[in-house]
């Protein structure tokens, strides 16, 4: 995928096939194999029950849903969405086991209505790479598909100035972000204040790597 066919070009939630199609390994790789510890850790945070139906939006190749689908019953399920064939192609390989795990090619940046709600919305890494007039309308798409009382879970950036963070998070974060504009943005913004005027509520944060890291869980009122 070239520039010029993107949406974004200046984020990169928008993969290269080379990338789409070896995404895990260079996670892994990239992270020094840290991210399997911290999804594992930012999943358990979730309190998942077993009979919870799960949205995973910008579900990527499913290794997060797989993890997810160990906290549930049969009775529970999980939809996860991304638009890339590639994408679908690892997540029904990953997820082959997981009969209550599903795939849907859907956008989560335009509006959509699935005819369905859930107890938790998933949503890892993906957040921070959009513009900001593009995350209101994806709020509105997890709002309109979680039932009451369920919870939006983003895990992402926390809220800090990259100036002040010590060099060896400091580096990583320009390697990875520094051309993406819209992640820049994304820390300056107070999610919390964001998510209340939605009428979320009953915040908790979970945080990772000194607090560079956030696990954000915010409720849909009864």
């Amino acid at each position: 995928m070239t520039d010029f066919n993107r949406l974004y070009p200046e984020s990169k939630v928008e993969l290269t096939p080379f990338t789409l199609k070896h995404y895990d390994t260079l996670l892994n790789v990239g992270t020094f194999g840290f991210y399997k510890s911290l999804i594992r850790r930012a999943i358990h945070a979730m309190n998942i029950r077993p009979d919870d139906d799960i949205l995973d939006m910008g579900c990527g190749t499913g290794r997060n849903a797989c993890l997810m689908a160990k906290y549930l019953s049969l009775n529970g399920s999980i939809l996860g969405m991304d638009i890339s064939e590639i994408m679908q192609e690892h997540f029904e390989d990953n997820c082959k086991d997981y009969p209550h795990v599903q795939f849907r090619k859907q956008r989560i940046d335009q509006p959509f209505d699935l005819n369905e709600q859930f107890d938790k919305v998933f949503m890892s890494f993906v957040f921070h790479g959009f513009p900001q007039e593009v995350r209101h309308i994806i709020l509105h798409n997890a709002l309109r598909h979680l039932r009451q009382g369920g919870t939006l879970n983003i895990l992402d950036y926390a809220e800090f100035d990259v100036r002040s963070t010590p060099l060896w998070f400091r580096i990583p974060f320009k390697v990875l972000e520094g051309k993406c504009k819209y992640a820049w943005d994304y820390l300056e913004k107070d999610w919390k204040e964001i998510l209340f005027s939605y009428g979320f509520n009953n915040f908790e944060e979970s945080f990772f790597i000194r607090n560079h890291l956030r696990l954000l869980k915010a409720e849909k009122p009864d």
